[in-house]
């Protein structure tokens, strides 16, 4: 079936993409980050220990981490003094946290959004519209079998309309 020349009959398994790479919920949010860069990816499923899915990590995970480390909405109510000694403060926590070890775990997003093989182009398409989702997981019965991402999608349509 050639997913570019019937759109609404194409499948899930016809455009995803397959060999998922998760990574274990003990991984450091910095060895984390490299596996994202080094594979030229923004995402990926987290598994425990015995190798199930757990959850999805993101880029997106990271700088709120960072972000939520950091707040500032209470700036607007301080003094000219008090801001300098909150930015003072706030670069003692950050230089602290970064020694931390943030594990994956910590970060990620416990739900997993999946959609059988099966399932229609269309259907997937209105799942991550509706969750606001840029990826989703593939399955074959309870086995991660692929993803399909914002860009699967596009492909979709670029190739379509050739």
């Amino acid at each position: 079936m050639n997913p570019s020349t019937d759109n609404k009959a194409s499948q899930a398994k016809d455009i995803m993409t397959p060999h998922v790479k998760s990574v274990p919920h003990t991984w450091t949010m910095q060895k984390f980050a490299a596996f994202l860069s080094d594979n030229n990816i923004s995402g990926s499923p987290v598994a425990n220990d015995q190798g199930d899915l757990i959850g999805i990590a993101t880029l997106k995970d990271i700088a709120d981490f960072h972000l939520n480390s950091v707040s500032s909405s209470y700036e607007s109510q301080l003094s000219e003094e008090e801001l300098k000694e909150a930015r003072r403060l706030r670069m003692m926590i950050f230089e602290g946290m970064a020694k931390l070890p943030v594990e994956v775990g910590d970060i990620m997003t416990p739900i997993i959004f999946s959609v059988d093989e099966e399932t229609t182009i269309v259907d997937v398409s209105k799942l991550m519209m509706k969750e606001h989702l840029h990826r989703v997981f593939v399955k074959k019965g309870e086995e991660l079998t692929g993803i399909i991402t914002t860009y699967d999608l596009l492909k979709v349509i670029v190739d379509g309309a050739q």
